[in-house]
């Protein structure tokens, strides 16, 4: 690259950083394409020149300095990308926002993170100025994402000196999805994000000959860190779509000759139920990944059906995400296992005092290692990240081999008449009966049984609601899991709360049905 481009570097970071790894995938290819979106291809020398160029606008046209937060609001765009990077160099810090929460959600968020600009889509304009009167730091600035390459950048703008080594500078503030609660703030690192990234290259096998079909929003780590970030600092190509659609993800698959893509559960249904999806050419794809959530069964056996490995990627917001993978080479073999730890996290199934539990017990999944977060934005001594430990609050059991299976979580299982139950076990089995298109499993009070196990379903089009009702739906279970376990009241909704990914709200379901039995 040129001197111009070193410059960039000059000063920034010692080998190793997130912006070298990049800089080597520039040099080595400058023409090679790194993001396809709509109108546009961007080869890796013009996204480093974007770098450049965002960097002097956040420098020199809003006085972004180490340590400032730069958030955006919008549909997926490759200029987030490159804000990123942008982000690096300056030692700034990058918080996506999701675009999905009501103005009020924002603004809290943007107020708890102290966002200095914010750059939006022509869609979330509205949204954006609302949420930058309401929230933000003086001086409150938002403008149309677009800018950052409509216009010059200013002249003569000089970038900051690193505050710090920019491998232990914040650099991602990525906000939960407040599935349990308030939204967290996890604070990521560049050293995390780059250890993120080496476990995402293990976790796919993933090379510069890989074509990545992303389609899961940029505002959390699964559509961001999985294999988005990945593939550009491995020099692969990436198609990123703005949204999900199951008939663009088909179309694209044709068209692109996508190697690998990453779905959640209500994705994966929604390409299940398209028409296209019986005659669509999935021949380039080598696998792909889910997470999220627990996937059902039924979804991974007809990707199986096709000759599409279905493997999954574990982890949270707070761990980089990917922390424990069932890789494609293994997943047709552990069909539904969350599968083995990467090698650079530590895992630990721990008992209610925190002991060791045997291979084969369940206990509450424990994480440590390279990409978890540094810790919650101003929130140092909170209880679910303790000693470089983060508590899931997900239950699990390994087997001897080392492969791990999760079963619910702690807040979810329902002890009945002194008997755990496991909601996911229930509901993996409601999601292969003719007619039900969603489910979830709650625990609701019950005077004799403490607990009691609530099933609610909604109903598939065209379902007879007849097979659906109580006593047909618990017969219809009754062979597959103990009858302890059977549900003791079925409620049919429209749908089901969710949260951005597509996790069911399990307080807020329980908390209606609570309300409509109070």
């Amino acid at each position: 690259m040129s001197g111009r481009a070193d410059r960039l570097l000059a000063g920034t970071a010692e080998p190793g950083s997130l912006l070298r790894a990049l800089h080597a995938q520039v040099s080595a290819a400058p023409q090679r394409p790194a993001l396809h979106s709509p109108g546009r291809t961007i080869s890796y020398g013009k996204l480093w020149r974007r770098v450049e160029r965002v960097c002097a606008h956040l420098c020199g046209s809003w006085g972004v300095r180490p340590g400032d937060r730069v958030a955006t609001l919008c549909l997926n765009h490759d200029l987030q990308l490159a804000m990123l990077f942008a982000c690096a160099r300056l030692g700034a810090i990058f918080v996506p926002l999701n675009f999905r929460l009501a103005v009020p959600e924002l603004s809290a968020i943007a107020a708890h993170a102290g966002i200095r600009v914010l750059l939006h889509d022509a869609p979330h304009a509205a949204a954006a100025a609302a949420v930058a009167a309401a929230a933000m730091q003086e001086p409150a600035a938002h403008a149309p994402i677009e800018s950052l390459i409509d216009r010059p950048a200013p002249r003569g703008a000089r970038l900051p000196a690193p505050s710090r080594p920019a491998d232990e500078a914040p650099l991602l503030l990525a906000y939960t999805s407040g599935s349990t609660g308030q939204p967290k703030g996890a604070l990521h690192t560049q050293a995390g994000v780059l250890a993120n990234a080496r476990a995402s290259w293990w976790a796919h096998g993933m090379t510069r000959d890989d074509h990545i079909l992303s389609v899961l929003p940029l505002f959390h780590v699964g559509g961001l860190c999985i294999q988005t970030l990945p593939a550009l600092l491995a020099g692969a190509q990436v198609t990123l779509h703005q949204r999900f659609a199951p008939d663009g993800w088909l179309q694209a698959l044709a068209q692109t000759r996508a190697t690998l893509s990453l779905m959640v559960p209500a994705t994966l249904r929604a390409v299940l139920e398209h028409p296209g999806w019986p005659g669509a050419d999935l021949s380039s794809l080598r696998g792909v990944m889910a997470g999220s959530s627990p996937i059902p069964r039924a979804y991974i056996d007809a990707f199986h059906a096709r000759g599409i490995p279905l493997g999954q990627v574990y982890g949270a917001t707070e761990t980089g995400p990917v922390s424990v993978v069932l890789r494609l080479d293994q997943a047709m073999a552990r069909p539904g296992y969350a599968g083995w730890p990467q090698p650079e996290v530590a895992v630990r199934l721990a008992s209610a005092d925190g002991a060791e539990v045997p291979d084969g017990e369940v206990g509450e999944l424990w994480l440590a290692g390279a990409n978890l977060m540094q810790g919650y934005w101003r929130q140092p001594d909170h209880p679910d990240f303790r000693d470089g430990w983060f508590h899931s609050g997900d239950l699990a059991h390994r087997n001897a081999d080392g492969c791990i299976e999760v079963v619910g979580r702690s807040k979810d299982m329902i002890i009945s008449g002194g008997e755990n139950i496991y909601p996911a076990e229930i509901e993996n089995v409601l999601l292969g009966l003719p007619g039900v298109q969603d489910c979830a499993v709650v625990g609701l009070p019950d005077v004799h049984w403490g607990e009691v196990p609530v099933a609610v379903v909604v109903p598939a089009a065209g379902a007879d609601l007849r097979a659906l009702a109580q006593e047909p739906l618990r017969e219809a279970l009754a062979g597959h899991i103990a009858r302890f376990k059977l549900p003791r009241r079925v409620v049919l909704l429209d749908s089901l709360p969710k949260s951005a990914l597509g996790k069911v709200l399990k307080p807020q379901l329980r908390a209606m049905l609570e309300m409509s039995s109070g």
